[in-house]
């Protein structure tokens, strides 16, 4: 986030906030998910829905043109993220409202947590990814063919229009990858817009340009996961490219949306302290040192089930290392209610949002300024 973004953002912020955030209790108890029991899951129900971004190559062939990849697919053949095909000559969404995880998560899942803290979000993924990240925690799905999982015949109308009846503010893409359903994402994003709800996206952020800043321009805040700082690195754990994801985080904090970046921390990995300090001084260069950076803890899965699980001191030391560089909010996630996890003022070291686990409460945030209680000191975000 440079300046002018982030006064952007501070700005819409304070515009936003209206209430108060006093004592907030996690999300669950299936509030919103209750209200789309009633759509059953069926095995393989796999969608037609055309698809954007791709062009006619020769012989029938099509040419996706939704991610760096550039998949050339001949009739009857879909992309390395397994869910967009040519049918007949034509590129077609196979997962386009066909959502196969859905759940009433805390938006501090996402994570999220300077964007409207504790408020009612439904998360959804489908099927498919573009990456293949050797430590996928959701690979079941993730990696799997839609015909393979079981799906939810969910199209944008009927999903908006149920979170809006059950009280929802937020519906947010994660679990696999949202931009390999880039249709019903940009689409539910225009509707959502009329009954007043917001987007949002976790995503690996491995798009081509035009693409993303379509995507941009549908969503209201995005955490994007910047999974290693070196080029070697990020294609052995992911089988991706990184300068088009570096390229899209820039893009991201040169918008309005709301950004906030997480990195994985997986040992033996991307775990040194060379690769985390010139990480956060690209972060503070391109996107500025308010940008909330999550440095989670890995445990073992998919095809990383032999490397231990992240130490608790390593993670501790590279908060430190961030902090020391000059960012000024990091975190630290799956630590299982860590003083890391809640967010203090960058001047006086207050704590001003509390957060365990997913109970998040104000302990000294003026919602009215978005500044700290104790010294004043602004804390960005968009908090209500």
């Amino acid at each position: 986030m440079g300046d002018s973004g982030m006064q952007r953002r501070e700005f819409i912020g304070t515009c936003a906030r209206a209430g108060a955030l006093a004592a907030l209790p996690a999300m669950g108890g299936g509030v919103l998910l209750d209200a789309l029991t009633s759509v059953p899951l069926a095995v393989g129900d796999v969608s037609n829905h055309p698809a954007s971004y791709w062009k006619t190559i020769a012989g029938g062939a099509v040419k996706c043109e939704l991610c760096p990849r550039g998949c050339e697919l001949t009739r009857g053949q879909r992309g390395t993220c397994g869910v967009r095909a040519n049918s007949n000559g034509k590129l077609v969404s196979l997962v386009y409202g066909r959502p196969t995880m859905i759940k009433d998560d805390a938006i501090e899942k996402a994570p999220l947590f300077h964007y409207m803290p504790a408020t009612k979000t439904l998360s959804l993924g489908t099927a498919g990814c573009n990456l293949d990240c050797g430590y996928c925690q959701n690979w079941e799905f993730a990696r799997a063919l839609p015909e393979d999982t079981d799906n939810k015949n969910l199209p944008p109308e009927s999903l908006v229009s149920q979170v809006k009846a059950a009280g929802g503010k937020n519906i947010l893409f994660t679990y696999s990858e949202g931009i390999v359903s880039v249709e019903y994402l940009l689409e539910t994003s225009r509707l959502a817009k009329q009954q007043g709800l917001g987007v949002l996206l976790k995503t690996g952020g491995f798009a081509c340009a035009d693409a993303f800043g379509d995507i941009l321009g549908a969503v209201d805040a995005i955490n994007i996961d910047l999974k290693a700082y070196s080029h070697e690195t990020y294609r052995t754990m992911t089988t991706g490219e990184l300068d088009p994801v570096l390229a899209n985080i820039k893009a991201a904090a040169a918008s309005d949306v709301w950004l906030e970046i997480a990195n994985l921390i997986v040992p033996g990995y991307n775990d040194s302290d060379d690769m985390v300090r010139r990480m956060c001084e690209w972060i503070m260069s391109n996107c500025g040192v308010n940008t909330p950076l999550h440095l989670s803890r890995f445990f073992p899965k998919y095809r990383y089930r032999h490397v231990q699980p992240t130490s608790k001191d390593t993670l501790v030391r590279l908060r430190k290392l961030a902090y020391n560089v000059g960012m000024k909010y990091v975190y630290l996630g799956n630590m299982g209610g860590d003083p890391a996890e809640s967010t203090y003022c960058p001047k006086c070291w207050m704590k001003v949002i509390e957060r365990v686990g997913f109970r998040v409460a104000n302990k000294g945030l003026n919602l009215s300024t978005s500044t700290c209680t104790k010294c004043g000191y602004r804390i960005p975000g968009i908090w209500t």
